[in-house]
C-alpha cells in the first residue's frame, strides 16, 4: 500500500492470492419432497393384482381337490377291540362349518380394517393410502388361510385316520369280519361312499386349525374360542384329542408364518425423511449457509 499524488491506491492483486469465489444459495420451498418416488401406473398394478389372484388360486387347488372328493383318503383297517373308534355319531355340531367360517372371517376382517384405519391415520398417510393397506393385509390373511386349509385337507387324505365315530358311520357287518386276525383290513362299510370318506378324515382337525389360525392372526383373547372349538370336536366324538392338538398347532404355525412373512404389519416401518430446516439467507463467517 502506498500513497501518491492521486491519493490512496489499492494494492494490486498478487499472482499468488486465490481467485474470488462466488457463493450460491439454494432455498427449498416448503412443498419440495425429498426422494420422491413415482407411483406405479395402472397396468403394473393390474398385473400385480392378477398375480396375487393367481397365487391365491394355486394355494386353493389342494383344498378344492380334497374337498370335492377327487382325492380319496387312505383306506386303513382297525382292531376289533379298539375302543377309540366306537363312539356314537352325534347329529348336530356345536360349531358348524358355516358358523366357523363366517365368524372367523368376519371377526378377522373387522379387526384388520379397524387396525389399518388407525395405522393410516396415525402415520398421516392420507385417505388414499387406506385402500392399498387394507388390500395388502386382507390379501395376506386370505392367502395364509387358504394355505392352512390346503395343508389340513392334504393331511386328512394322506393319513386317513379313522374318526372316533367311525364304526357308527361305517356300520360294517361284524359277522363277516374276522377279528381273530387282530388288525382287520377286509371289511365293507354299509354307509354311503361320501360318509365313509368323511369318517376316514380324522387327522387333523380342520375346525381346530381354521379357528386357531384366525384367532392367532389377531393375537387376541379370542384364542379361547379356538380352544373351545377344538374341545367340542372331542366332546362330540368327531376327533381324537391328538387330532385337535395337531390342528391347533398347525393353525398357530401357519398364522405365524403368514403374519410375519407374508403380511407387512409386523415388519419395521421405514421412517419418512425429515424436512430440512429453512435455509438462512446470510452465510456464516466461514462462507457456508445453514443448509
Amino acid at each position: 500500500m502506498h500513497t501518491g499524488e492521486g491519493g490512496f491506491h489499492p494494492p494490486s492483486p498478487s499472482p499468488w492470492s486465490p481467485a474470488p469465489r462466488e457463493l450460491q444459495v439454494t432455498v427449498r420451498g416448503p412443498s419440495t419432497q425429498i426422494d420422491q418416488c413415482p407411483g406405479l401406473g395402472w397396468r403394473p398394478r393390474k398385473t400385480l393384482v392378477a398375480l396375487d389372484i393367481a397365487c391365491l388360486l394355486m394355494a386353493a387347488v389342494p383344498f378344492l381337490l380334497c374337498e370335492l372328493g377327487l382325492v380319496p383318503p387312505v383306506r386303513r383297517g382297525f382292531y376289533c377291540n379298539d375302543s377309540s373308534i366306537r363312539y356314537p355319531l352325534m347329529a348336530a355340531e356345536t360349531v358348524s362349518d358355516g358358523a366357523l367360517v363366517s365368524i372367523g372371517l368376519l371377526l378377522s376382517a373387522t379387526a384388520i380394517a379397524l387396525g389399518e384405519s388407525y395405522r393410516v391415520r396415525r402415520q398421516g398417510l392420507g385417505p388414499q393410502a387406506y385402500a392399498p393397506a387394507l388390500y395388502k393385509e386382507l390379501g395376506a390373511f386370505l392367502f395364509g388361510c387358504t394355505v392352512g386349509q390346503s395343508l389340513t385337507n392334504v393331511a386328512k387324505v394322506a393319513v386317513g385316520r379313522l374318526r372316533p365315530h367311525f364304526l357308527a358311520v361305517c356300520c360294517p357287518d361284524m359277522a363277516l369280519v374276522d377279528c381273530s386276525r387282530g388288525y382287520v383290513e377286509a371289511y365293507i362299510c354299509t354307509a354311503s361312499p361320501s360318509e365313509e370318506k368323511e369318517a376316514r378324515k380324522s387327522f387333523y382337525s380342520g375346525h381346530a386349525s381354521f379357528a386357531m389360525y384366525t384367532m392367532t392372526y389377531l393375537v387376541a383373547t379370542l384364542l379361547l374360542l379356538a380352544l373351545g372349538t377344538g374341545l367340542t370336536r372331542v366332546a362330540e366324538h368327531r376327533h381324537h384329542p391328538a387330532d385337535v392338538a395337531a390342528g391347533l398347532l398347525q393353525g398357530i404355525l401357519v398364522a405365524t408364518w403368514a403374519a410375519f412373512h407374508i403380511s407387512g404389519m409386523f415388519q419395521p416401518q421405514r421412517l419418512a425423511p425429515q424436512q430440512l430446516p429453512p435455509c438462512s439467507d446470510s452465510p456464516t463467517t466461514i462462507g457456508h449457509t445453514h443448509c
